[in-house]
């Protein structure tokens, strides 16, 4: 049984990157997504071990300790990180790996293992993202900005992922990344050099 593929996907808030996971989850069967563990309270209606991992404080900075976590990040007083063991898991079992990470995590996963395989998530413009964040009427202008600088920041640093796609019609960025599996896929089984280009499966 060949090794899965580890896909780990980043964009700018408001960039669709929800939307697109989960259509490629729908679509490519061999597909799995990454349960992340949290310290965050577990919510009404959330399942342990399918919305993510729930553990103390105590038990997260444990298992950093013991360099249990790919990456792991902070966010408002509560760790979220993604298990190392879970990942190589599913990977071991011939399924590809879905992981849904910032950029500070993608580069930490990539660190850990060199071949997984980056992609970001761009919106057509900075001007679009502003509209999308708009129509969404969930912030208030100030954080709308926040939003919009702390996505300028992402997107100076895509270049350093493998592939960027963009998000102008939501089908397309699906199709386009199920074409990046697929060859990334002829890569593996052939073992391709990774400078090569790969059309027409």
């Amino acid at each position: 049984m060949s090794r899965g593929l580890l896909i780990v996907i980043s964009a700018p808030s408001g960039a669709g990157k929800t939307t697109i996971c989960r259509f490629l989850l729908e679509r490519v069967t061999s597909l799995r997504y990454s349960i992340s563990t949290t310290t965050r309270p577990q919510r009404e209606g959330e399942k342990n071990g399918v919305d993510y991992y729930f553990l103390t404080r105590e038990e997260f900075e444990k298992k950093i300790e013991n360099n249990v976590f790919l990456e792991y990040a902070q966010v408002y007083n509560n760790y979220y990180g993604t298990s190392r063991e879970t990942v190589e898991s599913i990977l071991n079992q011939g399924y590809h790996v879905l992981i849904d990470v910032d950029t500070q995590g993608a580069h930490s996963i990539k660190k850990a293992l060199p071949e997984a395989i980056l992609i970001f998530i761009m919106p057509p413009s900075i001007g679009d993202l502003e509209k999308r964040l708009r129509e969404r009427g969930k912030d208030a202008d100030d954080v709308i900005q926040l939003r919009l600088s702390c996505a300028r920041d992402e997107i100076n640093k895509s270049y350093d992922y493998d592939y960027i796609v963009v998000n102008d019609v939501v089908e397309k960025a699906v199709s386009d990344i199920e074409a990046i599996i697929r060859a990334e896929q002829l890569r593996s089984a052939f073992q391709i050099d990774s400078n090569s280009v790969v059309l027409g499966e």
